[in-house]
């Protein structure tokens, strides 16, 4: 069977690697970024804008996009790459983190999860089979497995109970393909923090032998040093001529940490979200543009970037703009921070062709963007 997309390895540095992602709507350049596109648009974003920014591949939400305006809409509107004018590869999460953020308002059986909606207060049903069947219906170039997400801490008991039927679902999730050639379809490593558990689940997922893998279950609120850890124990038990994706994350310097240890793709909703509140990723760390010492500051946001923001507005009418509560000041920083934030995967992938001090250079450089907000 011919593979909806396919991932070729490019040049390594210890566990760091480069490499090329080809799907049906194009090739995307690893370790790469997502922008993250939850109901079908990346907010105050435009498609040129993403593309201006050398986004190649973004994340759409398949809940939020079954719940609003409902799958079957967007496939008889011709698939979400048409209805959102993006021509470029989009993989969507299944909405398996939103539902079981739920909690109260839902309920887990072997079948799937029954829950009410917050967006309509409606009662419904997501099986492993209807996610793949809104994932197909889409028309997406990646989907993602249901899996049971679980929180952070978890007895190992209920870690392993819930592992299992994530392997469970991925089975059926599996069998209810209808368009394989069309829809990758990932796996996501489980196990909690766990890593004999960890090392099961994806040793077990490698012989479904999948399309790509990614490793979930992770930055749910555990210490960084927790969920690099389980980066480290997992990804040596992948497969190398296979994607690996790991589920929201995050903050720059996390992502580099997580590419040293072999992680090839990333999704975040960090840099739109932080720029919607005012906050830029720099070169010299975050900023928030809504302190006053901005307010006579002829600056660009960052001297270093050749973004539109940066090359036409300074940071005094950035913040007129914020403080004014004018969307264009959601709109310019939060274009920078995708910006910087595609900037850095080049810089990444730049690193990893130089070898290990290169690389070991920028790590050292990430740690700025650990640092707590400018006041």
């Amino acid at each position: 069977m011919k593979r909806a997309v396919t991932f070729t390895e490019g040049v390594r540095t210890g566990q760091a690697r480069t490499g090329l992602l080809s799907t049906q709507h194009g090739e995307v350049q690893t370790p790469a970024f997502m922008p993250v596109g939850t109901k079908g648009t990346v907010k105050a974003l435009t498609p040129v804008d993403l593309r201006e920014a050398q986004v190649e591949i973004l994340l759409c939400n398949a809940y939020h996009l079954w719940v609003r305006p409902g799958h079957e809409r967007v496939g008889a509107l011709g698939g979400l790459h048409k209805m959102m004018a993006w021509d470029g590869p989009i993989l969507t999460d299944s909405g398996g983190f939103q539902v079981f953020s739920l909690k109260e308002f839902r309920k887990i059986t072997e079948e799937g999860v029954r829950f009410r909606s917050p967006v309509d207060g409606q009662y419904r049903f997501m099986s492993p089979e209807t996610c793949v069947e809104i994932q197909e219906t889409l028309g997406v170039d990646m989907a993602m497995a249901l899996d049971e997400c679980i929180e952070w801490p978890a007895s190992r008991e209920h870690v392993a109970a819930s592992t299992a039927r994530t392997t469970r679902w991925l089975q059926r999730c599996l069998d209810a393909r209808k368009r394989p050639e069309h829809t990758a379809l990932l796996g996501i490593v489980q196990g909690g923090f766990y890593p004999d558990m960890r090392i099961a689940h994806a040793q077990e997922l490698v012989e479904m032998d999948l399309d790509a893998y990614a490793v979930g279950g992770l930055s749910v609120g555990e210490p960084t040093e927790e969920l690099l850890g389980m980066v480290e124990t997992v990804v040596p038990h992948l497969p190398k001529d296979k994607l690996h994706y790991l589920m929201g994350v995050g903050y720059p310097s996390d992502i580099v940490e997580a590419v040293i240890r072999g992680i090839d793709l990333f999704d975040c909703v960090i840099p739109t979200r932080s720029g919607r509140f005012g906050y830029a990723f720099t070169s010299v760390g975050r900023l928030a543009i809504k302190h006053a010492r901005f307010s006579d500051d002829s600056e660009p946001l960052d001297p270093a970037c050749t973004c539109y923001t940066c090359r036409s507005f300074s940071r005094a009418y950035l913040r007129h703009l914020f403080q004014s509560k004018e969307i264009l000041a959601l709109r310019l920083i939060s274009l920078h921070n995708v910006v910087f934030y595609q900037s850095l995967m080049s810089q990444i992938r730049d690193a990893i062709r130089e070898g290990a001090e290169a690389l070991e250079t920028l790590r050292k450089k990430a740690e700025i963007w650990t640092a707590p907000m400018p006041e």
